[in-house]
């Protein structure tokens, strides 16, 4: 379904306005926004972010994903605004394609998921192989999780797969009008 493209006004007085870094602490500000705009048709969510914990991002993406699907009839639109890296880009791939919009100047940057773990390995050899394979469990999880993510951020787009999985080990940054170009998102404000 094509939406119609929004106006700059309807960005005025955003229902969700939420800034700085992604955690718990902007889960529960934005659940508070979120749920008082509940009589809102156009639900229109402001961020700004240098990122932050990706599984949050993943539950507010969800609860944006669930709304849109409960009730059709609302329109949850996300403006991105100076900086939406990491965990910010995650959230805003759970917004369907036509209902991203983002202000002048601002960057995204998409990278893969980071892990700081040290393995230790100490005890009964078939424990060994258990704390080895857990860990590698847990990588592989991690990945799968982060390739879907990287594919709801492209879906309408010009962009592969391949293409975001070759540029995210190294940090991809990609500015407002770029982002347009390449159908990442609706509009530039």
């Amino acid at each position: 379904m094509q939406l119609e493209r929004l106006p700059s006004t309807a960005f005025k007085s955003p229902a969700i306005a939420l800034s700085g870094v992604v955690d718990y602490d902007m889960y529960t500000k934005f659940r508070t926004q979120f749920d008082k705009a509940s009589d809102e048709d156009i639900v229109v969510t402001e961020l700004s972010t240098l990122g932050g914990d990706p599984e949050v991002a993943r539950m507010m993406g969800e609860d944006i994903r669930f709304a849109s699907e409960m009730e059709p009839q609302r329109r949850f639109v996300f403006l991105g605004k100076a900086a939406i890296y990491s965990a910010g880009t995650t959230f805003m791939s759970f917004f369907a394609r036509q209902n991203r919009y983002l202000a002048r100047g601002t960057r995204l940057m998409i990278h893969e998921r980071k892990l700081s773990k040290k393995l230790v390995i100490d005890g009964p050899l078939t424990t060994c192989i258990a704390v080895v394979k857990a860990t590698l469990n847990e990588i592989e999880c991690s990945i799968a999780i982060q390739n879907e993510g990287f594919e709801n951020l492209i879906v309408g787009s010009s962009v592969t797969l391949e293409e975001v999985l070759r540029k995210a080990p190294s940090n991809w940054y990609l500015e407002a009008h770029e982002a347009k170009t390449l159908g990442l998102v609706e509009e530039v404000l």
